[in-house]
C-alpha cells in the first residue's frame, strides 16, 4: 500500500482549515485516512500549524510520501530538517 501525508479541507465555505493527515495514495481527499498527524489554518496570521512531529517522523521513516504543500508545512514546522538530521 503506497501511503501519502497529505491535507484533508475541513470547515465551510470560504472558510477554510486542513488536517495533515497519512493515506492510502487511492483514496479520496476528504475519504478514510489511516492517521491525523496535525491541522493546518491558513486564515490566521501566521498561519497555525501543529504537527505531531513524532507520528510524522514514523511515517517518513516508513517511505510515506509527502505532498507539495505538506511538504512546505514541514519545512516552516522543522519535521524536514529533523528527518533529515536522522537519515543523515
Amino acid at each position: 500500500m503506497a501511503t501519502t501525508i497529505r491535507l484533508t479541507r475541513m470547515g465551510r465555505k470560504k472558510m477554510p482549515f486542513y488536517r495533515v493527515v497519512v493515506a492510502d495514495s487511492r483514496m479520496p481527499r476528504d475519504g478514510r485516512f489511516l492517521e491525523l498527524l496535525g491541522t493546518y489554518d491558513p486564515l490566521k496570521e501566521p498561519p497555525a500549524i501543529r504537527i505531531d512531529e513524532e507520528r510524522a517522523l514514523f511515517w517518513l521513516n516508513k517511505g510515506a510520501q509527502v505532498s507539495d504543500t505538506v511538504r512546505q508545512i514541514f519545512k516552516k514546522s522543522g519535521v524536514l530538517k529533523k528527518f533529515k538530521e536522522v537519515r543523515g
